[in-house]
């Protein structure tokens, strides 16, 4: 199956830090946040982490990240794997991402119209929220065909270069996409100004046709639709997107075929949801 890439992108790149924005805030608990930032360094993929690759992840003294993982494995969010010597998630971390999905009706809603498109594309089909400066897949449905992506719940995009990560920047609200884009901008740095063209273009590209489209331009050998979905009831907005090998899903065929479908599943799901 075709699978992303493995390399790593260049320090700085993937997230902007949220402490720089925090330093000053009287009713920011670091502590807290430090030990919350040490969970979100395991990403779908990684079983076993050791504390210089969380240190090196999180951008956090080790010294620090060996505090913090001991305090996180007393309390059952880490397991310690004593003969890898390196840290896997615990019961308590899996027990509050499992209440999450269970309260998400939106996936119970949305799976049939995303297997249906997914069978007809012959890709894949993921539901995803934003996670700091990424999506994180929450339900996804693929065909049965013989090379698809290697992407499942709980798998992380990144948002500049993606579809989805796009769709969700084109019905995020206003004060939301500000502060998002100012926090690519700081992430980003030297290469933001090729970003921010390619995300002013994908915000065009959703006033004119609906969707975004990312077409090797998160990985090189993958193709991809979405489209923002307004989940109502003063819920944060999510997207759905359809890609898979490009040589399989072209651009003409995505644009053409696959994108109505995709409206169409939206549209039905946001009248599922109550959603005018």
């Amino acid at each position: 199956m075709l699978r992303p890439s493995s390399r790593r992108p260049k320090r700085g790149s993937a997230r902007a830090d949220p402490r720089a924005s925090t330093a000053k805030d009287r009713h920011f608990v670091t502590a807290l946040a430090r030990g919350l930032e040490v969970l979100a360094c395991f990403h779908a993929g990684d079983t076993l982490l050791s504390n210089g690759e969380i240190a090196a992840r999180a951008r956090l003294p080790k010294s620090t990240v060996s505090r913090l993982t001991y305090t996180l494995t007393r309390l059952g969010y880490l397991f310690w794997s004593e003969d890898r010597g390196k840290y896997r998630l615990g019961a308590s971390a899996l027990a509050v991402g499992t209440a999450v999905l269970s309260r998400m009706n939106i996936r119970q809603l949305a799976r049939p119209m995303m297997q249906e498109l997914a069978d007809f594309s012959q890709g894949v089909v993921a539901l995803g929220a934003r996670v700091q400066l990424g999506i994180i897949y929450v339900e996804t449905c693929r065909s049965q065909a013989a090379l698809t992506l290697s992407l499942d719940v709980g798998s992380r995009v990144p948002i500049a270069t993606t579809a989805i990560g796009r769709a969700y920047l084109a019905v995020a609200p206003n004060e939301e996409r500000r502060a998002l884009l100012a926090e690519l901008r700081a992430a980003e740095g030297p290469s933001w100004p090729k970003t921010r063209a390619a995300i002013e273009g994908a915000l065009a590209e959703y006033r004119r046709i609906g969707c975004t489209s990312s077409f090797g331009e998160w990985q090189s050998d993958v193709n991809g639709i979405a489209v923002g979905v307004r989940t109502g009831q003063g819920q944060p907005p999510m997207a759905i997107n359809c890609g898979g090998a490009a040589f399989n899903l072209t651009p003409t065929f995505l644009i053409d075929q696959v994108r109505p479908r995709l409206l169409a599943l939206v549209r039905n799901l946001e009248q599922s949801l109550g959603h005018d």
